[in-house]
């Protein structure tokens, strides 16, 4: 398939990390305070597929799912990525490519409708889980809500933990107003907002 100019091929992502799963638990913490180094394009990659990337059969993933129907989706608000110029973009785990929303840095703007959390905008790139709860739904029933806000806890300590073994800190954002993301990242309307986690190395 031929790529689009608005796709970002990623770095295939590493299979093995440095430090043992032991020592990451143990060393995790939240981090709100961000150095100005900006992150590479290999870091972004591996954040992303340790949350949601493929890693059997074609459709398998690195966090369960109900029923494998897998409602996540990614987005990176990026602002200081080497070889990434500042844009929203949104994650195919099909393929563990970026396909560019809109160029410029969003940064502020997200940091604004997140409750005027300014300091979001430190962080080199921010990463943004939404789901589209319909496609547990359809399944699942009225029980979709629960198990979608499962499947993102379970993504977000993935990304947690990677962050930590890439020498990088994170932390979870739920304070934000929902229209307010979903109008700067410019969401589908099947799409909702659930989750904002601000990677960068730790000041």
């Amino acid at each position: 398939m031929a790529q689009s100019p608005h796709d970002v091929a990623l770095p295939s992502p590493a299979l093995e990390g440095t430090h043992s799963l032991e020592q990451l638990l143990k060393q995790r913490r939240s981090q709100r305070e961000f150095a100005a180094t900006p992150l590479t394009l290999a870091q972004v990659g591996q954040l992303l597929w340790a949350a949601q990337g493929i890693t059997a059969g074609g459709k398998l993933r690195t966090a369960p799912s109900a029923g494998a129907l897998y409602p996540l989706e990614l987005y990176v608000v990026a602002g200081q990525v080497g070889g990434l110029p500042a844009g929203i973009y949104h994650y195919h785990p099909r393929g563990h490519r970026l396909v560019l929303i809109e160029r410029g840095d969003h940064r502020d703007t997200l940091a604004a409708v997140a409750l005027q959390q300014m300091w979001l905008a430190q962080a080199p790139a921010v990463i943004v889980f939404g789901a589209d709860d319909a496609r547990t739904a359809a399944k699942y029933g009225n029980r979709a809500g629960r198990y979608v806000h499962i499947e993102v806890g379970h993504a977000a300590e993935n990304l947690f933990l990677q962050a930590e073994d890439l020498g990088l800190g994170t932390v979870d954002v739920g304070a934000f107003d929902d229209h307010g993301v979903a109008r700067v990242l410019r969401l589908p309307r099947n799409v909702a907002p659930l989750l904002l986690m601000p990677v960068g190395v730790p000041r």
